[in-house]
């Protein structure tokens, strides 16, 4: 199957909405990151050379670099979230009919519910790191662009409680508690 930032919107649109569970949630809340820094980009360039926003050039070149970063990881996020996803399906799938296997198959689950959240833990981060980002331009932007502005907030946010979602969701099976702990004081961070 093609990847899915090579779909086409109405591609995209279609494979979520089958009846197969990926894309999911997580696939869905990277994406949203990603309209989120992609929103920022288009305001950034929109305000860099405009004489009544010079005092605020520097900012939006670095916000320019910085959005266009964490544009291109959230994107690479859409398919690693589907990837994780399967993986986890895989894993319940193994064979759990002689002791060995069924060890094999219970470490391949911990192990794929790990990545499974280790994936959407990262879209939070980059969508914490957007909003950030917007906090420190909002009110510095070309005002014709304000409202473009607050369209990548709201899909920032969107993206940072979907990934949540997503992670809760996971740990429910992990058995390790350190690592679930571990994840849940990353996300109170944010």
């Amino acid at each position: 199957m093609k990847k899915l930032v090579e779909l086409s919107v109405e591609d995209f649109l279609e494979a979520l909405s089958s009846d197969c569970p990926t894309p999911g949630g997580g696939s869905v809340a990277a994406l949203e990151g990603a309209f989120a820094s992609a929103l920022v980009e288009m305001v950034a360039r929109l305000t860099i050379g405009k004489e009544k926003y010079k005092e605020h050039e520097e900012l939006m070149k670095s916000a320019l670099e910085e959005a266009y970063r964490l544009r291109a990881q959230l994107t690479e996020l859409i398919d690693m979230d589907t990837e994780a996803y399967d993986n986890v399906t895989s894993a319940y799938k193994l064979p759990k009919g002689t002791p060995e296997e069924k060890a094999d198959r219970a470490s391949a689950i911990q192990h794929a519910l790990k990545m499974a959240t280790n994936i959407p833990l990262e879209t939070m981060q980059k969508a914490s790191s957007c909003l950030e980002l917007i906090g420190r331009m909002k009110g510095k932007v070309n005002v014709n662009c304000a409202s473009d502005l607050e369209v990548a907030e709201l899909s920032a946010n969107a993206s940072m409680k979907g990934a949540w979602q997503n992670v809760l969701i996971n740990l429910e099976g992990i058995k390790d508690e350190e690592f679930v702990e571990k994840t849940r004081r990353q996300c109170a961070i944010r």
